[in-house]
Parts: C-alpha cells; sequence; structure tokens
C-alpha cells in the first residue's frame, strides 16, 4: 500500500533552491534533478520502511543521479510519509532540529 505524501514548507522550498542553483550552473539540469527527486519520492512511496531509521523517527533517502537526500518520517496512524528536508548530501542534520518543531 503506497503512502500519501506530505511536505514541510522548508522541504518544498530546498528543492526551489535546488532547482535554481542546477539551472544557474546548466540550463535544462534542474529537468534531470527534478526527475532523480521524483524517482527518489516515488520509490520511497512504495516502500520506506526500507529506509533505515538515521537519528529518531527519521530515515533518509538518497537520489541515484544528484548528491541530495530526502529526510522523512513515517506517520502510521495517517498513512502517509512527511518529508521534512530535500537537502544536499553535504549538508549537516542539524537543519532537523529547527524543522522538527513546524
Amino acid at each position: 500500500m503506497a503512502f500519501r505524501l506530505s511536505y514541510f514548507k522548508a522541504a518544498k522550498d530546498d528543492v526551489k533552491e535546488a532547482k535554481i542553483w542546477y539551472h544557474d550552473q546548466l540550463p535544462g539540469l534542474e529537468k534531470r534533478f527534478a526527475k532523480d527527486l521524483k524517482n527518489t519520492i516515488i520509490r520511497l512511496q512504495l516502500n520506506p520502511y526500507a529506509f533505515a531509521l538515521r537519528y529518531e523517527k527519521f530515515r533518509i533517502s538518497h537520489t541515484d543521479i544528484f548528491p541530495y537526500s530526502i529526510h522523512f518520517y513515517i506517520d502510521n496512524v495517517a498513512n502517509r510519509i512527511v518529508i521534512v528536508g530535500i537537502v544536499h548530501d553535504s549538508r549537516d542534520n542539524a537543519f532537523l532540529k529547527v524543522r522538527k518543531k513546524e
């Protein structure tokens, strides 16, 4: 059974910023990034338990091509996946301390 998805606003902002950056590097590259991200989200939506708990209740799924990670948790009561952040792999997980409170 596929879970519904919900996103923190900050996660959506993460994607917008990344797409702008990739477009600035090479027009069209943002589309490849978006496709890679979409494929990763579909994969985690179908089987979120395939990704181990990394800290507290959070799990991480990595994109296949670009160096980005999707930080999420599973809300079993609401049957949904909550995407908290979509960030570059070099970024520290400290951003979650702020976002957990949203």
